[in-house]
């Protein structure tokens, strides 16, 4: 498709620019003194374009999105951890459910714009902006690839599209009185191995996956330690277990089921119990409230700030490459703040 824009510049001489977009290639444009060369040279090379001439013929225009979404999965989302397996999974079959019978030279800014719309809507109830820009992460790298590393398309229309604003992290933790409900709440489960998981979660700062799915032969129980191989972003790291925490995984291993390695098995023992349930009716029955699984990570790494623990030190434990997304726990370090700087003052100043 094509068209025309006259335009005079500061002496008052015309000129005319011809724009020619095609789905499935860049757009083009050229100035012309006159109009007439301006329709000539459009005709010219949209005809080049249609018969292959000027440009490559890419891909995209006969790839659909669902084979890409496939193609996607097989070769690259396999390599990532286990965590950002589900969960990109679940957010690319979404689309390839909304559009991808496209095909993916078809697929416009428009297009992803009315999926966010969706998807902010949700079915029964609204997604958080976080969880939108999640799925548009998602969608949005397998289009880099298809783009940057099989040559598919020219453009990613993900890009042009605007991520929803979202609200500063979430940084609830447990007060002592509520971690001492929670943790009496969880004793009391008819899940075993609730008591055990929330406690170590309090203890070492691990994700959620990261605990359930240990196995005995990823502890070192003589000095304390446990090599985390399901992380979030599939790199290795290890936690440190100390006092009761270490007291419990020793009572649990003198204890363990030997037909399974996981420190938390399901009843067949082929993969980790899920404690889900039993994680809610704990939380109901020790009335406490706007609190999830995850923010055990959050009161692990408060625990350790209001400890004095500096905020190298908590990225650390939690695994996180650098400081920004340890700085919610800042103001809870404050008065080991003012220690360091009055002791320097002491020491240099006086």
């Amino acid at each position: 498709m094509a068209s025309f824009t006259e335009r005079k510049n500061k002496t008052g001489k015309t000129s005319y620019y011809a724009k020619i977009r095609l789905k499935g290639h860049r757009t083009i444009v050229k100035a012309f003194e006159r109009k007439t060369d301006a329709k000539n040279w459009v005709s010219k090379t949209e005809s080049e374009i249609k018969d292959g001439k000027r440009f490559k013929v890419l891909k995209g225009r006969n790839i659909t999105l669902s084979e890409l979404i496939e193609k996607y999965q097989d070769e690259v989302l396999v390599h990532k951890g286990r965590v950002m397996q589900a969960d990109q999974t679940t957010q690319l079959n979404w689309w390839k459910d909304e559009i991808g019978y496209m095909a993916l030279a078809e697929i416009s800014r428009s297009d992803i714009e009315e999926g966010k719309k969706k998807l902010r809507k949700g079915n029964k109830k609204e997604r958080t902006p976080a969880t939108v820009n999640r799925y548009l992460a998602a969608l949005s790298h397998a289009f880099n690839v298809a783009m940057k590393e099989w040559e598919w398309i020219d453009e990613n229309p993900v890009s042009k599209v605007k991520k929803l604003t979202e609200p500063k992290g979430r940084d609830r933790f447990l007060s002592l009185d509520e971690k001492k409900r929670l943790l009496k709440a969880c004793k009391a489960s008819t899940n075993k191995f609730l008591y055990p998981a929330v406690f170590l979660a309090i203890a070492t700062g691990a994700r959620a996956s990261e605990i359930i799915y240990l196995k005995y032969s990823d502890i070192n129980l003589e000095i304390g330690t446990a090599a985390l191989h399901d992380t979030k972003n599939k790199e290795k790291r290890s936690i440190t277990i100390a006092g009761v925490a270490l007291g419990l995984l020793k009572d649990m291993e003198n204890n363990r089921r030997m037909d399974t390695e996981y420190v938390f098995p399901r009843a067949d023992g082929e993969k980790p119990i899920l404690i889900r349930k039993a994680w809610d009716k704990a939380i109901k029955q020790a009335k406490i409230n706007d609190f999830r699984y995850h923010d055990l990570r959050h009161t692990a790494a408060s625990y350790l700030a209001m400890n004095q623990a500096t905020m190298l030190e908590i990225a650390d434990v939690l695994g996180h490459k650098d400081l920004q997304m340890v700085k919610r726990y800042a103001h809870l370090s404050k008065a080991h703040s003012y220690d360091v700087v009055k002791k320097m003052n002491e020491k240099f100043l006086a």
